[in-house]
């Protein structure tokens, strides 16, 4: 009986993935934990975090992008200089409001930081069509620097 339910289970993960997540809530609020399908749902909450981390790296490679094209490209500056200033801010507060619904994320940050670096930098080239060399090689800035909201290269 509790095979075919978890056969049932997985085949609604399948087949209607937003059914299955209502019947998983109404499992769990009746604490009906022998019919929960165990396998998707633990893959669904690692997800979770997986988005989390997918996002924190999105968003500091473009605050990067943004400081970098702040930074050094020249013809631009002044007339991007309101757009890109604004970015960087909201990329920061977003970083911020993450950071303080899960603070272990920052020791994420700090693992990906070199690798957004470079991705940051490589978009700011990319977007700017300057070579890749008008940007850094090395961090224009410590981590901590890139977050500081009172901080402009």
């Amino acid at each position: 009986m509790v095979a075919q339910l978890i056969k049932n289970q997985t085949s609604l993960y399948d087949t209607d993935y937003n059914l299955w997540i209502l019947e998983t809530v109404k499992q769990l609020q009746n604490r009906d934990l022998d019919s929960l399908d165990w396998e998707n749902l633990i893959e669904e909450v690692l997800d979770l975090s997986e988005r989390k981390r997918r996002k924190m790296e999105s968003l500091l490679m473009r605050l990067i992008e943004h400081l970098l094209k702040l930074g050094y490209w020249e013809l631009e500056r002044e007339r991007n200089r309101g757009h890109w200033e604004g970015e960087i801010t909201n990329f920061r507060k977003l970083i911020r409001k993450e950071l303080k619904a899960s603070p272990s994320l920052k020791r994420y940050l700090i693992e990906i930081f070199e690798e957004s670096y470079e991705d940051g930098r490589d978009l700011a080239s990319k977007h700017s069509q300057l070579p890749l060399n008008t940007f850094p090689e090395e961090p224009i800035a410590p981590l901590e620097q890139i977050l500081d909201e009172n901080w402009l290269p």
